[in-house]
């Protein structure tokens, strides 16, 4: 269970590093790069979400035990 949450915060991590990467490079107006770290962060938040219900799957599972 605790390898669950620790994958899901992983991916939010990476997902929000993307997502500053992103900004800077759009505000640099280096829109390809800021759209290609856009892409990479949307993907981490699309893994983040899965893992983290995942990890509430299984904390409900272990509390019912």
């Amino acid at each position: 269970m605790k390898d669950a949450h620790n994958k899901a915060a992983e991916h939010h991590e990476a997902a929000a590093k993307s997502h500053r990467a992103a900004a800077e490079h759009h505000g640099k107006n280096d829109h390809a790069k800021g759209k290609e770290h856009s892409t990479q962060a949307q993907q981490h938040s699309q893994t983040a979400h899965d893992q983290s219900k995942t990890a509430n799957t299984k904390s409900a599972q272990q509390q019912q035990k």
